[in-house]
């Protein structure tokens, strides 16, 4: 059964933890800017990759703490991402945020988690999150392409003007709602 509810979360008003310096927090970490490069993020790693140091250095407001993980570093944070080959730590982890109401992702421990980082297609203003209920990546990262390549470049451009012709309309919600649907019953429609 699929329980997952999406939503999508104002990194920079979200205060994040990643805990972890290897190739899967870069790897986060990298999925975490390309949605904001504004986010507001710790990190904390007991080593680092020297690639990983060096592109937060581009980062002058992400916080960079190279030492173990210490309790307090959970203060005021809404959102840990754990990406650490600790179970240990992994654990301890989990334990913490369910104590202290934070969300929580373990990288590749689904069991773990609270939520998941979806796969991504983004176009200009449209945002679409593929997820698969932490059960392979993999397929989430197939149909990501095949968004990627199906919805036309032109897209942010249909947006803006919906966005517009959406202001314009007068009426109650039921009669905005009626309106946009007819307005855009035919937009993505593709010969097949």
């Amino acid at each position: 059964m699929n329980q997952l509810f999406p939503i999508f979360i104002k990194l920079n008003q979200v205060h994040t933890l990643l805990i972890g310096g290897g190739k899967v927090a870069l790897e986060k970490f990298q999925a975490l800017v390309a949605n904001d490069e504004g986010l507001n993020l710790t990190v904390v790693a007991r080593e680092i990759l020297p690639e990983f140091e060096q592109l937060l250095k581009n980062y002058q407001h992400i916080q960079l703490h190279i030492r173990p993980f210490k309790t307090s570093d959970m203060e005021n944070k809404q959102l840990v991402i754990a990406a650490t080959n600790n179970m240990e730590l992994n654990d301890q982890l989990r334990n913490l945020t369910s104590l202290h109401n934070i969300l929580f992702n373990a990288a590749d421990k689904p069991d773990l988690c609270d939520f998941y980082l979806g796969s991504i297609v983004t176009k200009g203003n449209l945002k679409v999150a593929i997820s698969t209920n932490g059960k392979s990546p993999t397929i989430a990262k197939r149909v990501r392409e095949l968004l990627n390549d199906l919805l036309p470049e032109e897209i942010d451009e249909t947006l803006s003007l919906m966005s517009e012709y959406r202001e314009q309309l007068r009426g109650d919600f039921e009669f905005k709602v009626r309106m946009l649907n007819e307005h855009t019953k035919n937009i993505l429609r593709y010969e097949r």
